[in-house]
């Protein structure tokens, strides 16, 4: 009875774990941006490892007894919810280093520019605090920016005269 169960409970984990992973791969081809991509694939497949790794330990633990490969097969859940979310996010930052500029919902380009996307990546003011809004980084970004361009404006005129 015991073992029937044991068999049972780790095939829902497995369909479960595989159905995370297919709905990754399926958001991988159908949506429309790297970003969005980039989080299809990260949360189905962190969520798909967590699922077909807990139906690896109940087969090994209680249909093969052994408890080392148990272990391994937990170690291997914990190294990859650790570095998969790491990886997304360093993927997701390079990208913005690079330009590329996240679209909207309505598909047209959150950012005016890629120079813009690349100064959101890079910019911290002094005062950051952790959590702080996205937007008002940008707004910050954008009065930076600004106020460069006036002072090169001004010096252009300086030297006309």
């Amino acid at each position: 009875m015991l073992d029937w169960l044991v068999w049972g409970t780790s095939w829902i984990l497995l369909l479960i774990g595989c159905t995370f992973v297919v709905t990754g791969a399926i958001g991988m081809i159908r949506m429309p941006d790297l970003y969005t991509r980039l989080h299809a694939a990260s949360v189905t497949d962190t969520g798909g490892a967590i699922f077909i790794s807990l139906a690896l330990i109940l087969q090994s633990v209680f249909v093969f007894g052994s408890a080392m490969a148990a272990i391994k097969v937990l170690l291997i859940m914990f190294f990859t919810l650790f570095t998969a979310p790491t990886a997304s996010h360093a993927l997701a930052k390079t990208a913005l280093l690079c330009g590329q500029v996240p679209l909207g919902v309505d598909g047209k380009p959150i950012l005016d520019s890629p120079e813009e996307a690349t100064l959101l990546a890079r910019s911290r003011s002094v005062d950051y605090q952790s959590g702080q809004d996205a937007v008002e980084i940008l707004e910050e970004t954008r009065r930076h920016k600004r106020a460069r361009a006036q002072g090169q404006d001004q010096n252009s005129h300086g030297d006309e005269d």
